[in-house]
């Protein structure tokens, strides 16, 4: 890497295949960063991954990957991920994994902790030192992992039905 410039701007020198980590790894990221946002011009968190993800896809075609960006001249960036970006590089599958994944851990997590206050009234907890308030909490959140590892949600039921709900 150069030093920077006095501009503050630097240059790096990437292969094609380093080129398509980074793409990956911010494409990624602004997914992550984004997806449960309303997208608004407003929002500078939203503005600054759609900026570099808009800027890093802007360059695909210098590195072959022309196949991998639609450039649109609407909405909020002009360089899109394609389908077949999504698809051929992985990153829609670490979408589902990670959505998966994190599926479980917190409704692990949040049954756990509900349980927990359910078990213990709040002058018990107060009592409680923190490793064993730590790892109380643990056994209840445990009980849901070994759960939903055996029968997913086969066994889990809501309190509610969908006519209570006004469906």
């Amino acid at each position: 890497m150069d030093t920077p410039q006095k501009d503050g701007q630097t240059q790096i020198t990437l292969t094609a295949n380093q080129y398509l980590t980074l793409l990956k790894a911010v494409y990624l990221g602004a997914w992550m960063a984004n997806s449960h946002r309303a997208g608004t011009d407003d929002d500078p968190r939203y503005a600054e991954f759609v900026e570099i993800s808009d800027f890093l896809f802007s360059l695909a075609p210098k590195f072959g990957l022309a196949h991998f960006v639609d450039s649109v001249s609407a909405g909020d960036s002009a360089h899109l991920p394609t389908m077949e970006f999504e698809e051929e590089t992985g990153v829609h599958a670490l979408h589902h994994e990670y959505d998966d994944d994190t599926f479980w851990d917190e409704l692990c997590d949040r049954l756990g902790e509900r349980d927990f206050h359910r078990r213990y009234t709040p002058e018990e907890i107060m009592e409680m030192s923190e490793d064993e308030r730590f790892m109380k909490l643990q056994e209840c959140v445990i009980a849901y992992e070994v759960e939903t590892e055996k029968h997913g949600i086969d066994k889990l039921e809501a309190m509610k039905t969908l006519e209570d709900l006004g469906f």
